[in-house]
């Protein structure tokens, strides 16, 4: 169909966006090394797989589009607090696993970096509670007995 072709056209016509791969260093000090891309403007966007670490030693490692951690990937603080799961637009957003430096973590549905849905809480004696989290609240909270 005609229409089809035209469609084709541009496409071809565009291309596909260029990957490119490098390291950035910022002026605050924060570092970029992995994907990026050139925006119509000309300006550099992170895009694809990479690292950035914060001047003062956070590192997210993962994936990236539209210049936001977008997709999989790890987030690690110097406190030792990690998330490990998905990310939208630089949040916790979908199924991830916190885990707090003591040893107890969190895994779960997130919503805007909140602990929001369906999830399993793992304290330090490595009992799992089960239920609906609320943020901070988990009203009927369930304890669920391992037996091995």
């Amino acid at each position: 169909m005609p229409g089809e072709k035209k469609k084709d056209k541009k496409k071809a016509d565009d291309g596909p966006e260029e990957k490119l791969k490098g390291v950035h260093m910022f002026a605050n000090g924060d570092k970029y090394d992995g994907e990026y891309s050139k925006t119509e403007a000309g300006a550099l966007e992170r895009s694809g797989e990479g690292t950035h670490t914060t001047a003062d030693g956070v590192v997210y490692d993962g994936q990236w589009a539209g210049d936001k951690m977008n997709g999989q990937g790890k987030l690690t603080h110097p406190s030792g607090n990690v998330y490990i799961g998905e990310f939208n637009n630089n949040q916790f957003h979908g199924i991830g696993k916190y885990v707090w430096p003591n040893g107890s973590f969190y895994e779960g549905q997130f919503v805007e970096n909140k602990m929001e849905g369906d999830g399993n809480f793992t304290d330090t004696e490595s009992q799992t509670w089960t239920g609906t989290f609320r943020y901070r609240a988990a009203p009927g909270l369930r304890f669920k007995l391992n037996m091995e």
